[in-house]
């Protein structure tokens, strides 16, 4: 057969159709083996890590919402990679073993107060219901996170109690009531033999004023008090003391103290676990506790006025505690403090930063904040009573 030759155009045409194919083919073959490399990893993605996170409150207490509002923080953020299983106090361990579950491993995490861990060194409740030294909750923070509060916070897990936890304050709490009582307390003689339940730093204060102190957990309180074992008995604020029933057992509350002016929330992670995790984990895990501390303390501006309101309406009479009370506990931590730091060496380094940081604070808002006191009484007629 005769072949017949190409002309110069023809021969160009058919090298190009040539270069074509050999492209098609070439690009084909990524794509297959894209498809094969690609299409399997997104079908077999990986399980999310899911941790147990048992907070130190019964499920129907705001204090077990506020750990839900934390772990759903860290839920969303993590994209499906990461999950925190909330559970109520009981659910593993008892409120007052939750930090031991935690650094053992039992659970990953947990959401709690400081207080609660005040059987193992007393320094533990500073951080958590530090004294009255004219500061706020959210000053209490402040220390932690921009003075000493987090250093020595690590010194005290990690070198002196060594337990395997990483942790962090969230959460500021406004000034907790004095408490439910039989009768309106209007000196604080009252308080002299009365079985009084109180946790942390403020068993020590109360029992100095004369007081036969009881710690227990929030969700034994109230069947304690219906028995008569106790006779007064505080946990913190409205919403969380209308929810465990005190209502039921008591028509007396006495709002206002110093005994713990101020609290804020701990969470708590296993050192361990939490170091072994990808470092944007990590960050999720530390940044979604300041989200959640900002959170609780506008949610709580809705909450906890609503429910004194509904505390009213079931017939309780709110009082404010007398100055005469105020003035007592105050005297009350004048002794307390200096024996407390004498008998522990770390919990007087601690009250010493404490104190440091709240004169320079306190002056500075004293000097710049307006008085509120007068603004509320002109527009709202809410004169503070004398």
């Amino acid at each position: 057969m005769i072949r017949k030759s190409l002309t110069p155009a023809q021969a160009k045409s058919r090298s190009s159709a040539g270069t074509r194919r050999k492209f098609l083919k070439a690009a084909s073959g990524v794509v297959a083996g894209g498809a094969a490399l690609g299409f399997p990893m997104i079908a077999k993605s990986q399980a999310p890590i899911v941790w147990r996170f048992q907070s130190t409150w019964p499920a129907k207490d705001i204090f077990h919402e506020y750990a839900q509002d934390y772990a759903r923080r860290v839920n969303e953020m993590s994209g499906g990679r990461f999950r925190l299983d909330v559970l109520p106090a009981g659910a593993v361990v008892g409120a007052f073993g939750m930090q031991d579950a935690v650094s053992s491993g039992v659970l990953e995490g947990g959401h709690g107060v400081c207080a609660y861990w005040y059987g193992k060194n007393k320094a533990f409740s500073l951080f958590g219901t530090a004294p009255s030294f004219g500061w706020n909750a959210n000053e209490l923070l402040g220390w932690f996170y921009y003075g000493d509060g987090e250093k020595l916070y690590n010194e005290l897990i990690n070198d002196i109690l060594k337990v395997n936890v990483v942790g962090w304050l969230t959460g500021p709490m406004p000034t907790q009531p004095l408490g439910w009582f039989k009768k309106q307390v209007t000196d604080a003689s009252q308080m002299q033999k009365m079985k009084y339940r109180t946790v942390g730093l403020a068993a020590d204060l109360m029992n100095e004023m004369g007081a036969a102190v009881t710690i227990m957990a929030g969700a034994d309180i109230v069947p304690a008090m219906d028995r008569g074992v106790l006779d007064a008995a505080e946990f913190n604020n409205p919403s969380s003391d209308l929810a465990l029933g005190f209502p039921d057992v008591s028509k007396v509350y006495m709002v206002q103290s110093f005994h713990q002016d101020m609290e804020c929330f701990e969470i708590i992670f296993n050192k361990a676990k939490y170091n072994a995790l990808p470092k944007e984990l990590q960050a999720i895990l530390k940044y979604s506790v300041e989200a959640a501390s900002a959170d609780m303390s506008w949610k709580l501006q809705k909450r906890y006025p609503e429910d004194l309101v509904k505390i009213e309406k079931a017939g309780v009479k709110v009082y404010e505690t007398p100055k005469s009370v105020l003035e007592a506990q105050l005297a009350a931590w004048d002794r307390l403090l200096p024996r407390l730091s004498k008998e522990n060496a770390f919990f007087g380094k601690v009250i010493e930063s404490q104190k440091a940081w709240a004169k320079t604070v306190v002056t500075f808002m004293g000097q710049f904040e307006s008085p509120r006191e007068l603004a509320a009484n002109h527009f709202l007629g809410l004169k503070k009573a004398g």
